[in-house]
């Protein structure tokens, strides 16, 4: 999943919660929610805001070229 915490501002993490699996589907400004146990997650680093998750969520690499995002391997 692709995040936009601020214009310009682009960051990519896997939407598979690191607590037990579940797709994470509710994204704000600033959190990350996964459906099944609450865990919360930053759009800008991808770090546990709240548990019951430990790890955060992977993250990739983003580039933006005049309006073209590319998505890569981990960062």
């Amino acid at each position: 999943m692709v995040t936009q915490p601020k214009e310009g501002e682009f960051h990519a993490f896997s939407s598979v919660c690191t607590h037990q699996g579940c797709q994470v589907r509710t994204i704000t400004e600033d959190k990350i929610t996964c459906p099944c146990h609450s865990s919360q997650f930053s759009t800008s680093t991808g770090e546990v805001l709240a548990g019951p998750a430990t790890d955060p969520l992977p993250k990739f690499s983003v580039t933006d070229s005049d309006g073209t995002l590319t998505i890569s391997g981990s960062s």
